[in-house]
């Protein structure tokens, strides 16, 4: 169950960055996820130090996996959203948070309920089939099927095999992706 609500709290977050970069003008989208980023690394750092901060360290201590440092992947998320939003176009940058957020979600909440054939570092054909046809249909309000497509495949992909934490790395790829879509 905590599995669950932890990445239950993942989509959550990172539907809210979108919709933060979706609704809002650049010019307050960029200050408040920069302000967010930057006390996210000072919470990180406390936390880090042995220090315990009221609400944050509950949270931290309900939702975060067994020997992870505390806060690693939502800091990781919002450093790519802040990096995705000050080199990429908004168009893109929205569905690759979409495809982060659902397509994470999705893959490890079946994947770890239901998946049953292993594929790579104990991540499942289930999961990973999941979380591709969840961040497929997200986005299909965002961008055009073939780029939603390609993107779901490249960030499923992403998330099976890279080395770095994919918080990273899915939505760098997915707006390099939808960047020389766009361009063709």
């Amino acid at each position: 169950m905590r599995e669950f609500f932890r990445k239950l709290v993942h989509i959550i977050f990172g539907l809210g960055i979108a919709a933060l970069i979706q609704f809002t003008p650049k010019s307050i989208a960029l200050p408040v996820l920069m302000t967010g980023t930057f006390a996210g690394i000072i919470f990180r750092d406390a936390l880090v130090r042995g220090y315990r901060l009221p609400l944050v360290s509950d949270l931290i201590d309900r939702l975060e996996r067994e020997n992870v440092r505390p806060g690693k992947g939502a800091l990781y998320f919002a450093l790519s959203s802040l990096f995705c939003l000050v080199i990429f176009e908004t168009e893109v940058v929205v569905p690759s948070i979409v495809a982060l957020s659902l397509l994470d979600g999705a893959a490890t909440i079946v994947g770890y309920y239901y998946g049953r054939h292993p594929v790579f570092r104990g991540k499942t054909a289930e999961g990973s089939v999941a979380g591709i046809l969840v961040a497929f249909f997200a986005m299909l309000p965002l961008v055009s099927p073939l780029e939603a497509l390609v993107s779901a495949v490249t960030a499923g992909l992403v998330e099976l095999f890279s080395p770095i934490d994919d918080n990273l790395t899915i939505p760098v790829f997915v707006c390099i992706v939808l960047t020389l879509m766009k361009g063709i």
